[in-house]
């Protein structure tokens, strides 16, 4: 894993040992920032299933205006912050919290990336509760990261856009009257 473009551009990541866990890919990370492009200049960003933070930390490097990272994983975390440690900012903030109590905070974001584990119905409930609890700024995105196609609907959120690569699929979503 290593950042794709801007101020870290080819810093490699710190990542995780075994089959267990699996990163966004760098070729997937590259589209989906070639996709999302300005949106990420001055955004406020969740990366709410972090893991390693390397799509928040690849924000961070784009120009984000704050990152929170979140993870349940104790592990996650301690290999999020040594790829923290190595930066040279400090507008993100950690939280090691359920998805649920992360977006009871109260906090609105212009983009937030939801990749839980695929065999897990997380992301789906979390954009359910990330539509009831207006998490998402007007004109935000939240892209949802899974090993399907995205079939259904979520109240208040409209799928406008979804990319495969490989065993991986994107979707991108935006509140309803964007």
């Amino acid at each position: 894993m290593r950042i794709v473009s801007g101020k870290y551009r080819g810093m490699k990541l710190v990542g995780f040992e075994g089959r267990d866990i699996r990163p966004t890919a760098d070729r997937v990370k590259e589209s989906l920032f070639n996709i999302l492009r300005e949106s990420v200049v001055g955004a406020d960003v969740l990366d709410l299933f972090c893991g390693s933070g390397n799509l928040g930390i690849e924000c961070l490097s784009r120009g984000a205006e704050f990152v929170r990272f979140n993870d349940i994983s104790k592990a996650s975390i301690a290999v999020l912050k040594s790829n923290l440690a190595r930066l040279k900012d400090d507008n993100y903030a950690v939280s090691n919290s359920d998805y649920k109590s992360c977006l009871s905070l109260g906090e609105k974001y212009g983009l937030i990336f939801l990749d839980p584990p695929y065999a897990s119905d997380a992301g789906v409930r979390a954009l359910e509760i990330i539509s009831e609890r207006g998490c998402l700024d007007v004109g935000g995105i939240a892209v949802l990261e899974r090993g399907q196609p995205f079939n259904g609907s979520v109240s208040g959120l409209t799928a406008y856009d979804e990319r495969k690569y490989g065993g991986t699929y994107l979707t991108f979503f935006r509140a309803d009257g964007d």
